[in-house]
């Protein structure tokens, strides 16, 4: 399978949606996967995944806020809604391999399968994996457009991560292709390191239960499967994750309470007990310093003020 953009040596990343501005939160782990990767003597590389909701000029903005913080990046930033032959290409193979089938399930279906008794927790059932010809046939007339879906032949798959040790996940049916015909972000992910030359993914650990799938998935494909580290969010006052909505969480929101982008910087430092409070820091500075073993294991909880 050719999927390479060209020869690269190893890489980490920080792969942001342009849905809207990255609030501290978001921030604090791009500065980690900066972090993770110059200490390794890895390329650090950035990517927006733009293939679902975009907002007209939260791009922009978003890494100029990368910039302010002092964040290099290597080479061009990567859009994935240019990619996309790249996604069906992966999607071929697997068909070719006999590990794909068409899915008309709505989400109200697969809300109500997976909400059974016997359905492992967040598993798709495979209520569409067997149907015979004329039951896809009968579907296709009704309307639904299918999505595609992965013919698993595992159901546990277990990765490595750097902070969490050995972690076994479930590894189901997953879309492939969704039923508009956009490629799923399971799928783009994996395809996108591997050709990015990508092999050290460092992200909030919500996203912790999609590594053994998007393994998985590589392993399938014949791609290396990438060195992972699922750091501690940022959360709000009520334990519940930060977003944009918890009030002056974003740089801009930051800079018109008095704040430069330096203090921003400051405040992550701080949180990654990497600075004393008012102690001024650079991205150089904070490199210096990084011992990964030191990382606090804990969610870091903000209040804005």
């Amino acid at each position: 399978m050719s999927i390479s953009d060209e020869d690269v040596a190893g890489a980490g990343r920080f792969a942001p949606s342009p849905s809207g501005d990255l609030h501290l939160g978001n921030l604090r782990t791009a500065v980690l996967a900066w972090l993770f990767a110059r200490s390794t003597n890895r390329r650090f590389l950035v990517r927006v995944e733009d293939l679902d909701r975009v907002r007209p000029g939260a791009e922009q903005r978003q890494l100029a806020d990368l910039e302010a913080l002092g964040l290099v990046w290597d080479d061009r930033v990567v859009h994935q809604s240019r990619r996309t032959r790249l996604y069906d290409e992966a999607i071929d193979r697997l068909h070719d391999a006999g590990l794909t089938y068409e899915c008309y399930c709505t989400r109200r279906e697969i809300l109500e399968a997976t909400s059974a008794p016997h359905a492992p927790a967040g598993a798709y059932p495979g209520t569409c994996r067997d149907l015979t010809e004329a039951q896809r046939a009968e579907k296709r007339e009704s309307g639904r457009a299918p999505a595609i879906r992965l013919r698993a032949t595992e159901e546990w798959y277990t990765i490595h991560d750097l902070l969490h040790g050995d972690f076994t996940g479930i590894v189901d049916d997953l879309v492939l292709r969704r039923n508009d015909g956009k490629p799923a972000y399971n799928l783009a992910v994996v395809v996108d390191d591997a050709a990015q030359g990508i092999d050290q993914v460092v992200r909030g650990d919500d996203l912790l239960t999609s590594a053994p799938r998007q393994a998985y998935l590589a392993h399938l494909l014949g791609l290396p499967v990438p060195v992972y580290a699922h750091v501690p969010l940022a959360l709000n006052a009520e334990g519940k994750r930060l977003a944009k909505r918890d009030g002056a969480v974003t740089m801009a929101d930051r800079i018109a309470l008095g704040d430069t982008p330096a203090d921003v910087l400051g405040t992550i430092a701080v949180s990654l007990r990497l600075a004393d409070p008012g102690e001024p820091v650079s991205m150089q500075l904070l490199l210096d310093r990084w011992n990964p073993v030191r990382l606090p294991r804990d969610p870091w909880v903000f209040v804005p003020s």
